[in-house]
């Protein structure tokens, strides 16, 4: 089957070879989301990695999109593809290197080392308080799909309990204690330590931690989110840890985004965020997976085969 295929995501020779290699009757054209031209787009049958809306919009010759992220943006609204459009995001390739920064994150809070940090700058030998251990804690995973199960995972090998909250399916692998639907959310917070949000962006999970919900946390709770800001009311969580009902927050992503400079979270002392950055390309092995899941549909496109990680546009995931 031969096909005009535009790659958009970084890759050195050995990833072309490897992506030719799934397609050898096919064109491939490599660039970049900064200097794609309309002419490449409209001419494409496939795209590897996240294009331009506004290039893709009428395309009569596009098939299907493989994206390099895992959260699909506006890629789902109405206007943004073509109906016949298949498309697919690279779902498995974040857990790593997510899932081990928001251990990361939390330790940091646990033992204080944001509190020492600031020390450090200031010079000054002082002993920060008691600390807390994951070892017997509670930790409620929000959004136990790839990025959520790798956190899980590393929690439950340190000692955490650990619940898990699905949209859907109900197999509840080993590295879960428990495992919920969304609709238990509220029943759940109360008994957590440790509450991890790896959420899609849509209308169900748009701040879904609002001030009601906060008052259900532990105040000794911790917050993570690393799926996307909009699962949390910002103002809300501000109030929350400002008043003390939360230990701390360690965000990734915010509402919005990015945070602009006067606002007010970033001189909470016991918020920890970071530019979305948790992601994307920092780890190398990332980038790895994002080749090998896009080469592997690929070879399943081109050979009539079924393809991982289809959208589901209607639920916007």
């Amino acid at each position: 089957m031969e096909k005009n295929i535009l790659v958009l995501i970084p890759v050195n020779a050995e990833h072309k070879r490897f992506l030719e290699e799934k397609a050898p009757s096919s064109s491939f054209i490599y660039s970049t989301y900064e200097t794609v031209d309309l002419a490449q787009m409209q001419n494409a049958n496939i795209i590897i990695g996240n294009p331009p809306i506004e290039m893709i919009k009428g395309s009569k010759k596009l098939d299907w999109v493989q994206l390099n992220s895992a959260g699909v943006g506006d890629y789902t609204k109405d206007d943004a593809l073509p109906g016949r459009v298949i498309l697919t995001n690279a779902s498995g390739a974040y857990g790593l290197a997510i899932s081990e920064h928001m251990l990361g994150v939390l330790l940091e809070l646990y033992k204080n080392l944001h509190l020492y940090r600031d020390n450090q700058a200031q010079a000054n030998w002082e002993y920060k308080g008691s600390v807390k251990s994951i070892y017997n804690s509670t930790a409620l995973i929000v959004g136990a799909g790839d990025i959520g199960s790798e956190f899980a995972k590393r929690l439950k090998a340190l000692g955490a309990y650990t619940i898990g909250i699905r949209r859907k399916d109900s197999n509840k692998p080993s590295f879960l204690d428990e495992l919920h639907f969304m609709d238990k959310i509220q029943e759940l917070l109360p008994r957590a330590d440790i509450v991890a949000l790896s959420l899609p962006g849509t209308s169900i999970t748009n701040k879904i931690i609002n001030t009601e919900t906060l008052k259900l946390m532990k105040k000794d709770a911790v917050l993570i989110n690393v799926g996307r800001g909009t699962a949390i009311d910002t103002e809300a969580l501000c109030d929350a840890l400002e008043n003390g009902q939360l230990l701390g927050a360690a965000l990734d992503v915010t509402d919005p985004e990015p945070l602009p400079k006067e606002h007010r979270l970033w001189k909470i002392k016991n918020a920890i965020i970071t530019p979305h950055v948790s992601g994307g390309y920092s780890l190398q092995e990332t980038q790895e997976r994002i080749i090998r899941i896009s080469a592997n549909n690929l070879e399943a496109f081109i050979n009539g085969r079924s393809l991982a990680n289809i959208i589901d546009s209607s639920a916007g995931y």
